[in-house]
């Protein structure tokens, strides 16, 4: 199972969270985010291990800005929490890895993913909220039976080592990783490595 770790932002505790050795780490360049990598020193992206995939976060930016980053930063994926356009999403899959998030709740309609088919590479579903993620609520899993695409996908959501032995159960064959956010933090962006240590023992 791939392990992300989303919502960094300070150099120490991005070393601390390297050292760990997840597939992936998050950086979220939406400015009303509490996680907003307003400062993001390149020089301590540029030191992280080639084996874990830079994900730049964005919500409804516009694909220049994008592109931009990541030229200037070196990411290797981008996540897009917003209304992103397939069209958008397949123009920036030919540079760096595509993860299409969306909001899920009881009355999620996963047809409506079926446009995104060969335009991203994987999807990740995170609890609906009104700000895009980052709320530390879950929502009832057992909707994922139904998501019947081969597209890959990335599970977040108010994840944490209360529920993390449960994730283990979840046995869809597109289940690809997790997304560890909120829940291991001490403050908005400051990442809990001591949590993240326990967490990591019981996904891997």
């Amino acid at each position: 199972m791939k392990i992300k770790v989303c919502g960094l932002r300070e150099a120490g505790n991005i070393e601390a969270v390297a050292a760990l050795k997840p597939d992936y780490m998050g950086f979220i360049w939406y400015t009303q985010s509490p996680r907003y990598v307003y400062r993001l020193p390149k020089d301590v992206l540029a030191a992280l291990p080639a084996n874990i995939t830079k994900t730049a976060v964005f919500v409804n930016e516009h694909i220049d800005i994008i592109t931009a980053l990541i030229h200037e930063f070196g990411f290797n994926a981008v996540q897009l929490h917003g209304k992103e356009s397939p069209e958008v999403c397949a123009e920036l899959k030919q540079e760096v890895q595509v993860l299409k998030a969306f909001g899920v709740d009881e009355h999620f309609d996963f047809e409506q993913l079926k446009p995104y088919a060969g335009k991203v590479d994987y999807f990740l579903f995170d609890t609906k909220t009104e700000k895009h993620g980052g709320s530390g609520r879950v929502f009832n899993w057992d909707v994922l039976n139904d998501y019947r695409m081969d597209t890959p996908f990335f599970l977040s959501g108010g994840l944490s080592l209360d529920n993390l032995a449960e994730v283990k159960n979840i046995k869809h064959p597109a289940f690809y990783g997790v997304d560890l956010n909120s829940r291991f933090e001490t403050s908005p962006g400051m990442k809990n490595i001591e949590k993240l240590k326990q967490a990591f023992a019981v996904l891997r």
